[in-house]
């Protein structure tokens, strides 16, 4: 009889530090609780988006970073170079130029799309993604909203080409090339390139300032994230 309460009295205290640790798992570090860590990580991402993004809706803004400047599709490199060996340099330049020009464009407009997206962040994956990698918060916003920001960011590009003229230079320019002997003819879908360079250059962009930081006290410009931020120092 001692045995079977002394089994049930070590199965009541195992259980009891079961839910211990939980209790104390939960309980602020450092004085920081959940609610201040996601507040941070939000935060941090919001200065990214209000700091670097914000960079690249101004001219010149994808064209000039090389971070996130958008190059020629690979079936588009074949073009450039011919319209270059014929001696039509500027209007290559030109091509490349209008589509950069589309996303500094488009980047204006979808901003919101990413503010209200940085919401999104729950208590249960905030100390995660804190101890998590440099861009472990930007890499969490990409997952969850790739898909929905692609399908709201295309339409913008669309009607940036049209804005910017890219659609008209491209047009001229795929023209030219088509007319060129022994060439084959290109038709690519420009939008939905761009579209994925424009927001590639974002998401990278906010993990450049998140990166920032992370790794630099001096960067923590508010007490919210110099508390938050030193939990993983």
């Amino acid at each position: 009889m001692k045995k079977i309460a002394s089994f049930v009295l070590t199965l009541f205290l195992l259980s009891s530090c079961a839910e211990l640790k939980q209790v104390v798992s939960q309980l602020p570090q450092g004085g920081v609780s959940d609610i201040d860590i996601s507040n941070g990580l939000r935060q941090a991402l919001d200065f990214g988006i209000e700091k670097q993004v914000t960079k690249l809706t101004q001219k010149d803004g994808f064209f000039r970073n090389e971070l996130v400047k958008i190059l020629l599709p690979d079936e588009l490199q074949k073009v450039d170079k011919a319209l270059r060996d014929i001696g039509l340099s500027s209007l290559a330049d030109e091509g490349l130029k209008v589509l950069n020009r589309a996303a500094e464009d488009a980047v204006k407009e979808a901003t919101p799309i990413f503010v209200d997206a940085v919401k999104g962040i729950t208590f249960n994956d905030a100390r995660n993604i804190l101890l998590g990698s440099d861009d472990a918060a930007t890499q969490y916003l990409t997952g969850r909203t790739q898909n929905a920001l692609y399908q709201k960011f295309s339409p913008v590009i669309q009607n940036s080409f049209q804005k910017v003229g890219a659609d008209q230079i491209w047009e001229n320019l795929i023209n030219r090339y088509n007319s060129i002997p022994f060439t084959a003819d290109v038709n690519p879908d420009l939008t939905d390139y761009v579209t994925g360079e424009a927001l590639e250059g974002v998401y990278t962009m906010i993990a450049v300032e998140e990166k920032e930081i992370r790794n630099k006290i001096s960067s923590r410009t508010t007490d919210l994230l110099k508390r938050v931020f030193s939990l993983q120092d």
